[in-house]
């Protein structure tokens, strides 16, 4: 299939799909006489492959770790399992990360709304901002 087709099924333009060829995440294609690029159809799973998984927070240099291998069209079962599980182990620290960002920032909103009567907007900003110094 042409790259304009490639694209439109894929949902992706052209130019990153031959960004995506030349970073070597997929084959590189053979030509046709006119010069258009001919992709074989499995290239389009290997494109929501490659979607899916930038969509989960994977780089493109992780990403080449986990596709199949271009010449053989095989997967590294160990290499995937492994770089699956680091990503696995990088959104789960990231959530707790955020769990405890979610908690301090609820903690803030809550000294805000606490405000002692007869302090001032300007005193209670001051109040609350100082009990964020460690």
């Amino acid at each position: 299939m042409k790259i304009g087709e490639l694209a439109q099924q894929s949902g992706l333009s052209a130019s990153s799909i031959r960004f995506y060829e030349a970073q070597g995440l997929i084959p590189k294609v053979e030509r046709l006489g006119n010069g258009y690029r001919r992709y074989p159809p499995q290239v389009l799973q290997t494109l929501n492959i490659i979607r899916c998984a930038q969509q989960a927070g994977f780089s493109l240099e992780e990403l080449k770790k986990l596709l199949p291998d271009a010449a053989t069209g095989e997967f590294n079962q160990e290499e995937l399992v492994a770089g699956l599980t680091r990503k696995v182990e990088q959104i789960e620290a990231m959530q707790q990360h955020l769990a405890q960002s979610k908690a301090h920032l609820l903690e803030v909103i809550d000294g805000i709304h606490s405000r002692p009567e007869g302090i001032s907007c300007m005193a209670n900003a001051e109040r609350v901002l100082s009990s964020l110094n460690p």
